[in-house]
């Protein structure tokens, strides 16, 4: 039997295709995205954030940060319950890797989100958010520092300063401390998008500041044991080393690099900006230097408010950087819903019209947050004026430490 054109098209596909193939061809209905805004539960927010994997290191501190974000949002309305706003947060594991990340990503586009926060990785990032980037769903990045995210579309924005703000303050700053350094090597993780792009950048501030690095070390996000590239770093004789990596394989490399007999400084990049360093490297993570986007010791009123609810659900602990970002992620999406709400009813617009009119919002808006105050360049990019230097100190049994800012 000869098949018809549909018929044919059909059978030449997958039951799930074929499926989605006719839909699209007799028509089914106005897009969800086409749909008013759902407000059950308050209006949807998601986040993807890496619950699992090596990564986890960083969404541990970044579920902190929201956790908080809502106490202290759902606080503010309460005490101004005049066009009080609920958001309603819906939180995905992006695991480790792009694909899962990406997927979490489709899974809540799918299911209504009116902004997504993450992912954890930029390496995830420029796989996911060109997905947001297509459907018009407004992603703010909590962690996202390499070159080019916002780039990535109209739909995106970070208030994670990017490394060219931040990394080259630590070299200079390593440099002031110690006057004498004439030689560097360099260690980056090759596989990784945050860590090339960093590596990048701290080269070129070591290239202007006349120290051209004697040998570039390339390892693996994966990988345990640095003795090749260790042992043939040291034959450079460096005084000083520059990791980009993430934290579990940049803890393990500051522990072997220790171990095998290097005592001059190292400065690392925002990858090892956790505490969750201190029980992989620990002792060994002592005096290493990292650039800041955040102060514990910042005296704002939000500042103040965001160490005290930390300190509370952490015993006494001081914030990360890390979390304090996420914090502000979602703050900055709470309050441009606030004004967008109260400027045009959320109730009257589809979800794409709240997308849209979300992102115009989002951009607009300036912010005072445990960041400092902040605000978006059009192509959402955050702007942001204190930056800061911390070095390690590690408590005796090199079990814990903290991040000591220096002058």
């Amino acid at each position: 039997m000869q098949l018809g054109r549909r018929s044919r098209i059909t059978a030449s596909l997958g039951a799930g295709a074929a499926v989605a193939l006719l839909a699209a061809l007799v028509g089914c209905g106005p897009s969800a995205d086409d749909q008013p805004l759902q407000f059950k539960g308050g209006v949807p927010v998601g986040a993807v954030l890496s619950l699992t994997s090596n990564a986890n290191a960083y969404g541990q501190d970044q579920q902190i940060g929201l956790k908080l974000a809502q106490s202290w949002f759902r606080q503010r309305q309460t005490a101004n319950p005049q066009g009080a706003l609920k958001l309603n947060l819906r939180l995905e594991d992006g695991g480790g890797d792009e694909a899962t990340a990406s997927q979490a990503f489709n899974l809540l586009i799918d299911a209504g989100m009116v902004a997504l926060i993450g992912p954890t990785l930029s390496q995830q990032a420029f796989a996911a958010d060109p997905i947001a980037q297509r459907r018009g769903v407004p992603v703010v990045a909590p962690s996202n520092t390499a070159t080019g995210i916002p780039q990535i579309g109209h739909f995106i924005s970070r208030v994670s300063a990017p490394s060219t703000e931040i990394a080259p303050l630590s070299i200079a700053k390593a440099l002031q401390l110690t006057p004498s350094i004439r030689r560097a090597a360099v260690f980056y993780a090759q596989d990784d998008a945050y860590s090339t792009s960093e590596t990048a950048i701290f080269q070129k501030a070591l290239t202007d500041k006349g120290l051209k690095p004697v040998t570039v070390q390339r390892t693996q996000l994966n990988d345990q044991d640095f003795q090749n590239q260790i042992t043939a770093a040291l034959r450079e004789t460096p005084d000083l080393v520059v990791i980009s990596a993430q934290a579990v394989d940049g803890g393990n490399l500051i522990r072997q690099l220790r171990e095998l007999g290097y005592r001059g400084a190292i400065v690392v990049g925002n990858g090892m900006n956790t505490p969750n360093i201190y029980p992989i490297c620990q002792a060994y993570c002592d005096a290493i230097l990292i650039a800041q986007a955040y102060s514990p010791e910042l005296d704002t009123p939000v500042n103040r408010e965001f160490v005290a609810l930390y300190q509370k659900a952490k015993g006494g602990a001081i914030p990360p950087q890390l979390t304090a970002q996420a914090f502000t992620a979602f703050q900055v999406v709470g309050e441009a819903l606030q004004r967008l709400n109260q400027r045009q009813p959320l109730a009257q617009l589809s979800l794409q019209e709240a997308r849209k009119a979300l992102m115009a919002e989002l951009l607009g808006g300036r912010y005072d947050t445990p960041l400092g105050p902040i605000s978006f360049s059009p192509d959402g990019e955050v702007v942001q004026q204190q930056f800061h230097v911390a070095q390690v100190r590690m408590q005796p049994g090199g079990r814990s430490g903290r991040f000591a800012l220096l002058p």
